[in-house]
C-alpha cells in the first residue's frame, strides 16, 4: 500500500482551512529535494504558511507540496516532498498533526534540488498607460493582498522569519515524541 502521509496532510490541511484558521506546515530543510530558502531555516525546520491567501499555484499530491509565495516581497517558488514535511498545524490554536520521521532511503528519491526559483516577473505598468492602477507582478495583481502584506485579521508574513531574528520570538518546532 501507499504511504497515508499524503492522504493525512490534505486532511489537516482542508480541515484547517474549512474551519477559517492558517495552516502552516514545519518542513526538514535538509531532506532531499527540499528547494525553500535557506535564509528563513531555522535548526534544520522551516515554517510555512500555506493558507490560499499566502500562496499561489497550490500543489499538494501525493509526492509532492509546491506552491509560490513571496519572501521579503520576493516570489519564489517552493517544491517539498511530502516525506519532509514534519507537521502541519493550525496557527490560531495549534491543532494539528506531527509525522515520524522518514529516511529518504526508504522513499523513492526525487529529482536533486536546484534551490527555490525566483517567479519572474512583469515589469510595472506605465502609470500613464490606460487601465494602469495595478502592477501586474506574476500571476498576482499588486492590490491584492499577499502574504508579506498585513491586513487588519492577519497575523504576519508566511515564515517565522531569517535566522538572524531573536529566537525567543520565533515559533517553536513541532518534535516527534516516542
Amino acid at each position: 500500500m501507499r504511504s497515508n502521509r499524503p492522504y493525512i496532510l490534505r486532511a489537516f490541511f482542508d480541515w484547517i482551512v474549512d474551519n477559517d484558521c492558517t495552516p502552516y506546515v514545519v518542513i526538514d530543510a535538509h531532506y532531499p529535494g527540499v528547494e525553500v530558502p535557506q535564509d528563513y531555516v531555522t535548526d534544520g525546520q522551516i515554517v510555512l504558511n500555506i493558507a490560499p491567501r499566502a500562496v499561489t499555484n497550490f500543489i499538494l499530491d501525493l509526492e509532492i507540496l509546491a506552491f509560490s509565495t513571496r519572501f521579503g516581497g520576493v516570489p519564489i517558488e517552493i517544491k517539498v516532498p511530502v516525506f519532509a514535511v514534519v507537521g502541519i498545524y493550525s496557527h490560531e490554536n495549534g491543532q494539528g498533526t506531527v509525522f515520524e520521521p522518514v529516511e529518504p532511503d526508504l522513499v523513492a528519491a526525487p529529482p536533486p534540488a536546484s534551490g527555490p526559483k525566483v517567479v519572474r516577473t512583469k515589469s510595472p505598468v506605465d502609470p500613464k498607460e490606460k487601465g494602469a492602477g495595478n502592477k501586474v507582478s506574476g500571476d498576482k495583481v499588486s492590490g491584492d493582498k499577499g502574504p508579506d502584506d498585513k491586513g487588519p485579521n492577519d497575523s504576519g508574513p508566511n515564515t517565522t522569519g531569517p535566522k538572524n531574528k531573536d529566537p525567543k520570538k520565533s515559533k517553536p518546532s513541532l518534535r516527534v515524541i516516542k
